[in-house]
């Protein structure tokens, strides 16, 4: 009989669209018929649009936003805050840094191409993945100190009210919470002066 030979690289969803990234690999099939000629017939299946996009680069142009704003960005299916910081936010970073359990981020997540202290490529715009590194409840951004600040020393900065852990205007974590680390700072790099690209490795862009 004949015999069809047929190779799919990735292994799709055949019964509909999926949003999980599907690792590459080779499938081989074969059908038998009454003749007595043998085909090979090859294959490639990419990733649905959905299964892509979840694992894709988003780009965010920050040129736009005004000082002491917060944008949250979808990435990878989690939330990331990108923060224009304003001048007074970025000084109160020194006086933060006796009440930090890692003031420098050497034992916290992020890239070696952003400041360890400031934890940004560009000092005025800080992006972090916004999800407490407790329990990965998303904290509330405060900017100031008014009803909803945490305590009467705050200078602003993130708080987890599900458990109390508290990140200053850097995402570091204050001593006294839950928290054990500071946010996350994805991988990042800038394509233009404000245009940034989100999931890109700053060193190897």
């Amino acid at each position: 009989g004949t015999t069809y030979t047929w190779t799919v690289v990735a292994n799709p969803n055949v019964d509909g669209e999926s949003d999980e990234i599907v690792p590459q690999t080779e499938i081989s099939q074969t059908l038998t018929n009454t003749t007595s000629v043998t085909q090979t017939i090859e294959y490639t299946v990419t990733p649905l649009s959905k299964a892509k996009a979840a694992g894709a680069p988003v780009k965010f142009d920050a040129g736009k936003m005004e000082p002491g704003q917060l944008v949250r960005v979808e990435w990878r299916g989690q939330p990331v805050f990108v923060i224009r910081r304003t001048q007074a936010q970025l000084d109160s970073l020194v006086e933060n840094d006796g009440d930090l359990k890692d003031p420098e981020s050497l034992a916290s997540s992020q890239p070696t191409y952003v400041d360890s202290r400031n934890r940004a490529v560009k000092s005025e715009f800080l992006v972090l993945v916004g999800l407490c590194t407790h329990l990965g409840c998303s904290p509330k951004y405060i900017k100031k100190l008014d009803s909803a600040a945490p305590d009467a020393s705050w200078n602003g900065g993130f708080f987890c009210a599900c458990h109390g852990s508290k990140f200053d205007m850097a995402g570091r974590v204050y001593k006294g919470v839950p928290a054990s680390e500071n946010l996350v700072v994805p991988p990042y790099t800038y394509e233009t002066d404000s245009l940034m690209i989100i999931g890109v490795d700053g060193e190897n862009a």
